[in-house]
């Protein structure tokens, strides 16, 4: 394991097998994230996206907390710069969540305790989240009279009614994991504790899959929502194209004739070795 050093927070970095683990690390502001962490989890999602050997990613917090968000300190700090100056460090936020939705390989939140404000963003931004029994989820910037950044409007609009999103934004007030498991906002609800375990075993599961496929589903998933039917369709039929010629169709078809398991990455790496 490796350590990102920040200011404040640190992002740890672990790599075992398929499956990258990014860890939030900043016990006194309950890993609290600013620009250097905006930085280094853009670094590590376009990493992935580039190492054929990582084929999944778990993002996750220590100390029994996803993530409080932007830094209090910092915010109050940064009404003493110009907009100029703070629009850096908005312009690195929306870098890093986009970095995360453009990672071709699946990531997952394992959120314990709780996700706020720009640490909301964070889990939101993932393909799926874990969550631990009890967890909050909080949009939070109105209780300290601002407005939510980092996308967190889009992902709340797409997931849940626009009266739910209302009461979370003007109120601040805390919906448990387990309410948003109910709209499809969580995938799964465990214990507390356990959260980085199924998350990462979840992800051990992905990464022995098809991630060449998944990855022309992440795009389709990504434009979906805004695309009517022959758009889509279109889309659809160049991304099966696309797979239909590679490697895992070629292992995926012929285990099924075989009547045997997929090894999806032997056959990708042994592909990567011929060329």
């Amino acid at each position: 394991m490796s350590d990102k050093h920040t200011d404040e927070t640190q992002l740890k970095v672990a790599r075992e097998g398929g499956v990258l683990t990014l860890t939030l690390d900043g016990a006194a502001t309950r890993n609290s994230i600013s620009a250097p962490i905006y930085r280094a989890i853009q670094a590590e999602m376009i990493g992935a996206g580039q190492d054929p050997d990582i084929r999944a990613v778990v993002l996750t917090g220590a100390h029994g907390f996803f993530s409080s968000g932007g830094n209090i300190a910092n915010l109050k700090a940064s009404a003493q710069k110009s907009m100029a100056e703070v629009s850096v460090n908005t312009d690195l936020l929306n870098a890093m969540i986009l970095s995360i939705r453009d990672c071709p390989v699946p990531v997952i939140a394992a959120v314990e305790g709780g996700a706020a404000g720009a640490g909301l963003s964070l889990a939101l931004a993932c393909d799926m989240i874990v969550a631990a029994e009890g967890a909050k989820f909080v949009v939070a910037y109105v209780k300290v009279g601002l407005a939510p950044d980092g996308g967190v409007t889009h992902f709340l609009s797409h997931a849940l009614p626009r009266q739910l999103v209302s009461e979370m934004c003007f109120t601040g007030a805390p919906v448990l994991a387990e309410r948003l498991a109910g709209f499809g906002v969580v995938n799964r609800v465990v214990p507390v504790g356990a959260a980085l375990g199924e998350a990462t075993a979840w992800a051990g599961e992905l990464a022995r899959g098809a991630v060449g496929a998944m990855a022309v589903m992440k795009e389709e998933i990504a434009v979906a929502p805004k695309n009517d039917l022959a758009t889509q369709l279109a889309l659809e039929a160049r991304g099966i194209n696309r797979a239909r010629y590679g490697a895992e169709a070629a292992e995926g078809l012929a285990a099924f004739l075989e009547k045997r398991g997929p090894d999806f990455a032997g056959a990708v790496a042994d592909d990567e070795d011929r060329e």
